[in-house]
């Protein structure tokens, strides 16, 4: 009787290829050449039937098999860690590797402490962190975890809500000084605003308040359009460019320290969610469920 599953080498190498983005990456990372992962992956396609890899000169792409198997293989990996991970018992340290894509907010101003109380409970557990505005596809670009803002769409993700984030208005102490502080919403009608152009839509994105009880969603227009990186409506304002809304976690410490001031106070009272997200057909490994649970219960 041969050898069942002697072709997982193979499998190996076509998801280290996937995974660094090219043979030679690949290679690097198992410590052998892309021939040799080359060679690998073309009888994996042969065995299967199936090509796996859309080869151009200058990229490697998946094809719809091919995205369909290394999903499967990723799971298969991982519940191969756990198993080792499992006979190991409770003395055994939890250790792999968790590929999330964070949105710059929460990237540059949540996660860091996160990850790293995550370091220290967790130290063989390497974090392969992606920080973008954009939406990635987590099976096709193999991210096991995200973080993303707002009402999600009925995507088939499951997601688990981490906060509902305050959103305040800001200036800079020298803006006020020159041109005044606005005190209702039309007053905003004279004044520069910094709004944020959303990369899904490609429109400015509504400013939102709570106005005498009332739910308010009020669309700024202005010089500036700011698109790609909302930290940037943040920057422009600290530099006494105009107002901005944003997440009262981002300029907690820059009114502290009298870089910013609050405009129209009244208005708070609107929110955004931000939830982890990851795929429910797709076994997580235990590195990941680790990740998932101190996300939303830092706390604990």
């Amino acid at each position: 009787m041969g050898r069942k599953f002697d072709y997982l080498g193979d499998v190996e190498a076509f998801v280290a290829v996937v995974e660094h983005g090219s043979f030679t990456a690949g290679a690097v990372a198992l410590s052998t050449t892309a021939s040799v992962l080359s060679r690998a992956v073309a009888r994996l396609e042969t065995r299967l039937g199936r090509q796996l890899l859309q080869r151009t000169t200058r990229r490697l792409g998946l094809t719809d098999a091919g995205r369909r198997y290394l999903e499967q293989a990723r799971s298969a990996f991982s519940q191969f860690e756990d198993a080792g991970r499992e006979v190991l018992g409770q003395e055994g340290e939890l250790a792999g590797r968790v590929r999330l894509s964070v949105p710059t907010t929460y990237g540059h101003y949540r996660l860091p402490p996160l990850l790293a109380r995550f370091a220290q409970l967790y130290p063989q557990v390497q974090v392969a962190l992606n920080i973008t505005n954009r939406n990635v596809d987590l099976v096709a670009e193999g991210f096991d975890l995200a973080i993303r803002l707002g009402h999600l769409p009925d995507s088939g993700l499951v997601a688990r809500k981490l906060e509902d984030a305050p959103l305040l208005l800001v200036a800079s102490p020298q803006y006020v000084k020159r041109m005044g502080a606005p005190q209702t919403v039309e007053d905003l009608h004279h004044h520069v605003c910094l709004p944020f152009m959303m990369p899904s839509t490609g429109r400015l994105a509504p400013w939102i308040f709570r106005d005498d009880g009332r739910d308010r969603d009020w669309v700024p227009g202005s010089r500036f359009e700011i698109s790609d990186d909302v930290l940037g409506v943040v920057s422009l304002a600290e530099q006494g460019a105009g107002i901005c809304q944003t997440y009262e976690f981002i300029v907690r410490d820059r009114i502290q320290h009298g870089r910013l001031v609050e405009i129209l106070p009244q208005l708070r009272g609107r929110s955004r969610p931000f939830s982890v997200v990851y795929a429910p057909h797709r076994h997580q490994s235990a590195a990941a469920r680790a990740l998932i649970d101190l996300l939303s219960n830092p706390g604990g």
